[in-house]
């Protein structure tokens, strides 16, 4: 019969990394890392490996500095040049874990090799860190140690990764900067309209003569900002704020925005070929790892940054799934430009799609280059005339009674 003391599960261990350095049999110095529940079993463990301890140290990272999407696609790079290189996996993962500038990295690293040494295998090692490494990265990891070639499956990882991160950071480069010209014009206008209008306010009221209607509407929007500042930049504020969180939560909202940023004038043909860019670099990373048509599809439409597309790739997997070939279910999606359907088309026929997709993807990266260079030399002078207006009529509307009174003179 069990007793209450044998129900009873032994309290949970908690693992740590440890920090060894002994001598070997034949006296050498030797150093490494272990992941272990406290000193006494790292110096057990290495006892029985015929390793003299003399030195143990608990590892302690700082988890402040999170880890980005460069530090993974970095992460992967180092892994793949390593193995190329024919560098044991389990060492590999040592060299990157104590090379890496960022503590975080460091710490995955080590939990992700740990687990691997457990007799893990790398893609379910990885699906364990899901914040880090989507589908798409472990499915192809699973190819690439199902077929023997996990290096360069490894390798077409991270060339994908690092284009993906420079297509987007061209994007945020191209919108950055007219948002934080206009953020800033906004508080100099405020400042001017709190501060340096009602000064202007007293003077004007000595002058006993009719002021003109545009300075009029100047002090009447400046006396506003006075009475309620803390309610316009309160609102503002909680505004975008709320406004993000709905764009980032709910799926509504991010259909009709992400259908908005496709359609704005000027920014919106960059948004579109930056979008094609990223789905067919991922559709051709995804099929020349050997992944099928329909399960490369899976992870093609989240990985393409847009909710319109992910749409138009749900129903791109059905129709193909049901026999219609790539090339007529992407016409059917009406979202694709005919130079990309007739792209694909041709690879479909020559039974190089991988090959195609990858050109369309190169030549649309191109583009969003180009187009973010002329955006550029573009949007700047727009700026700076609004800038030039807005800021010059605050002054002009300031200085109108000074100019009266003088003419009066």
């Amino acid at each position: 019969m069990a007793t209450a003391r044998d129900s009873k599960k032994p309290a949970e261990i908690k693992e740590s990394i440890f920090a060894w350095e002994g001598r070997d049999k034949t006296g050498k110095i030797v150093r490494g890392e272990l992941r272990a529940g406290g000193e006494s079993v790292v110096n057990v463990t290495l006892r029985r490996q015929g390793i003299t301890v003399t030195k143990v140290k608990k590892k302690t990272f700082r988890s402040s500095k999170r880890i980005t999407e460069k530090d993974i696609a970095l992460f992967t790079r180092q892994l793949a040049t390593m193995m190329k290189a024919g560098v044991p996996l389990l060492q590999s993962f040592d060299i990157v874990a104590r090379g890496h500038a960022n503590p975080s990295v460091s710490k995955l690293v080590n939990d992700i090799r740990n687990d691997v040494e457990t007799g893990t295998s790398l893609n379910h090692a990885f699906r364990k860190f899901p914040l880090y490494f989507d589908s798409l990265f472990c499915n192809l990891v699973a190819a690439g140690e199902q077929a023997g070639i996990l290096e360069d499956l490894l390798e077409r990882l991270a060339t994908y990764k690092e284009k993906t991160i420079a297509i987007k950071g061209k994007i945020k480069s191209a919108m950055f900067y007219p948002i934080a010209v206009m953020a800033v014009a906004f508080i100099v206008t405020a400042v001017i309209m709190i501060w340096v209008v009602p000064a202007f306010k007293e003077v004007f009221k000595n002058f006993g003569a009719d002021l003109p209607w545009m300075t009029l509407m100047v002090i009447a929007i400046s006396d506003f900002f006075v009475k309620f500042w803390y309610v316009i930049f309160g609102g503002i504020g909680g505004g975008l704020y709320l406004f993000f969180q709905a764009w980032r939560r709910s799926p509504t909202v991010q259909r009709r925005m992400d259908r908005l940023l496709l359609r704005l004038p000027i920014f919106g043909e960059v948004i579109r070929k930056a979008t094609i860019a990223r789905w067919t670099r991922t559709l051709a990373t995804m099929f020349a790892a050997g992944v099928p048509l329909v399960e490369s599809l899976d992870s093609v439409g989240g990985a393409s940054g847009n909710i319109v597309y992910a749409d138009a790739t749900r129903q791109i997997q059905t129709e193909v799934s049901t026999g219609t070939s790539l090339t007529v279910s992407m016409q059917n999606s009406n979202v694709f430009p005919n130079m990309v359907t007739q792209m694909v088309s041709i690879g479909e026929e020559s039974g190089s799609l991988d090959n195609m997709l990858g050109k369309v993807a190169d030549f649309y990266e191109e583009e969003v280059n180009d187009a973010v260079a002329s955006l550029s030399s573009l949007i700047e002078p727009m700026i700076m005339a609004i800038l030039g207006v807005l800021i010059g009529g605050l002054v002009v509307a300031m200085y109108l009674p000074i100019f009266k009174l003088g003419s009066v003179v």
